[in-house]
């Protein structure tokens, strides 16, 4: 765990949030790291939280280890998560080379299994690659996570997967949460075969809603989320190598229904009627977003990183950031927005 020196004496009225959380891969464990430190302040309550793929098991998890433990179940409970992860991928063929291990680089762009499983994904369905269908994260959820408390907690969960037949977010709230869903919110198509629930095939929620914010307003009574972003909105040098291109493009696709959500949720508050019930929902609305240019650093081929070393260096940034957030805005949670949605109007 990072040192307790990293906490600063942080004083607040009880206020409610809801959060809202990227997917990403391993990057997923930055998220892990922001949730952990932000747990540790009894005066930050968390009425919601909506996740897409890595989000949506740190959501899944932080909400049950929630409702068993409050608020050290909860972090325990997602250590133990990534922990399994990474104990499950210690014998996976997936591993940095030798080159990136002596350059001190956490992608696995020289692995000679990633790069023949990246031009495999590339010509091969994973229908034919894996027939069975087997993903080892169903065997770890189905051990970290109580699917039946879950239906019952208090913390309302929102969970996105895309249906592929057609094409549109469908989002799965805490009764309807199951591995199934979970595995549907992060399956790539290309590397794992549609996830099917109830007779309709789910790929990656990022498509769709990357997360969802829109539930978060209408069925909590937060005021205030707090986005967890993972995946980089701008970079300032274009990409060159395939790699990078091929990068860029999910990074555009996996943020433009995002954007899109932000966009409307900004001029919404510009023109809902705080006169009625609904409209006070919108034009009350802050918007809040924790973020790292740590990730923006990081090769793409590092989402499929597993080692321990790198969650711990992921779960530290995520920590620092949540601190830095802190620091600077907990006076504004509950009072303003810190993320500056307008500037989104200006862009159409």
């Amino acid at each position: 765990m990072a040192n307790d020196a990293v906490k600063a004496a942080i004083t607040h009225d009880p206020i409610l949030v809801d959060l809202a959380l990227q997917g990403g891969g391993s990057h997923g464990a930055f998220t892990w790291g922001v949730l952990d430190r932000l747990l540790e302040e009894p005066w930050l309550g968390i009425d919601g939280i909506s996740g897409t793929s890595a989000g949506a098991m740190n959501a899944a998890v932080l909400v049950d280890g929630h409702a068993e433990g409050g608020a050290a179940g909860a972090r325990t409970a997602l250590e133990n998560f990534w922990r399994h992860v990474s104990e499950a991928a210690r014998f996976s063929p997936l591993r940095r080379g030798p080159l990136d291990v002596i350059l001190g680089r956490w992608t696995l762009d020289s692995s000679p299994i990633y790069v023949a499983m990246d031009i495999m994904s590339r010509l091969v369905s994973p229908y034919d690659l894996n027939p069975m269908g087997k993903n080892p994260l169903r065997a770890i959820l189905a051990e970290t996570i109580d699917f039946e408390r879950l239906a019952r907690a208090p913390t309302k969960l929102f969970i996105t997967a895309t249906n592929v037949r057609t094409g549109r977010g469908h989002v799965f709230k805490n009764n309807a949460v199951t591995p199934d869903v979970l595995l549907a919110s992060a399956c790539l198509p290309t590397m794992f075969q549609a996830v099917e629930i109830d007779g309709e095939p789910y790929w990656d929620g990022g498509y769709s809603g990357n997360p969802t914010i829109t539930p978060l307003i209408r069925e909590c009574k937060s005021q205030d989320t707090i986005l967890v972003q993972i995946n980089p909105v701008e970079r300032e040098r274009p990409p060159r190598s395939a790699a990078e291109i091929l990068n860029r493009l999910n990074e555009v696709s996996f943020n433009a229904v995002l954007l899109k959500e932000l966009r409307m949720i900004a001029l919404l508050r510009q023109v809902a009627d705080p006169g009625n019930s609904e409209g006070a929902q919108w034009a009350g609305m802050r918007i809040h977003r924790i973020s790292s240019e740590v990730l923006t650093e990081l090769g793409a081929s590092s989402k499929l990183n597993a080692e321990w070393e790198f969650f711990s260096l992921l779960r530290d940034e995520g920590r620092k950031s949540a601190q830095v957030f802190l620091e600077s805005h907990a006076s504004n949670l509950g009072r303003r927005s810190t993320l500056d949605l307008d500037v989104l109007l200006k862009q159409i």
